[in-house]
């Protein structure tokens, strides 16, 4: 298993679809990614950079891509339910094994995914399955300065408190 680090402060978009086309191709065999990082990190930004540097990136976004943020999009609008938190992340799951199962070529898991508990049934099941599994980090959720980049930047509403009580949950692997 192989862990990657990124800081999309320091990456143009080019340097960062090449390294995402290069990861990829390297490959021979399924690939799962799990996304880690902040709210607000850059992990969907890494996510469609890789997406679109792929031939088969639109079938990846269709059948592979697996974002429990998605799942509070309702008329093209993020509103989060906690109530719904649970249920989302659990329909999140299947919806990444049933991929797995249909053996689809690349499987991304795009979660915040803090504690390694929050994605290890993501990384059994890839590895179950035989695929490759790939565990990206955006950013350094430890790093204060880094931690008021994410609070600015993201898509959540989440303030500085949030996200450094977020960052307090981190576990390095």
């Amino acid at each position: 298993m192989s862990h990657f680090e990124c800081d999309l402060g320091d990456l143009g978009a080019e340097v960062l679809t090449q390294d995402a086309a290069t990861a990829a191709d390297s490959l021979n065999s399924q690939l799962a990614i799990i996304m880690r990082g902040l709210p607000g990190s850059g992990k969907s930004h890494w996510v469609d950079s890789f997406i679109a540097a792929r031939p088969d990136g639109e079938a990846i976004r269709r059948r592979g891509y697996f974002s429990t943020d998605d799942r509070f999009i309702i008329a093209g609008e993020y509103r989060f339910d906690a109530s719904k938190l649970s249920e989302y992340h659990q329909l999140n799951l299947t919806g990444f094994i049933q991929a797995l199962s249909r053996r689809e070529p690349v499987v991304i898991c795009d979660n915040t995914n803090m504690a390694h508990w929050e994605f290890m049934a993501y990384e059994a099941a890839a590895k179950a399955m035989g695929y490759q599994v790939r565990i990206l980090l955006i950013g350094d959720p430890e790093d204060e300065a880094h931690q008021a980049l994410c609070a600015e930047r993201n898509q959540h509403g989440l303030g500085l408190r949030q996200i450094q009580a977020m960052a307090r949950q981190f576990q390095q692997l």
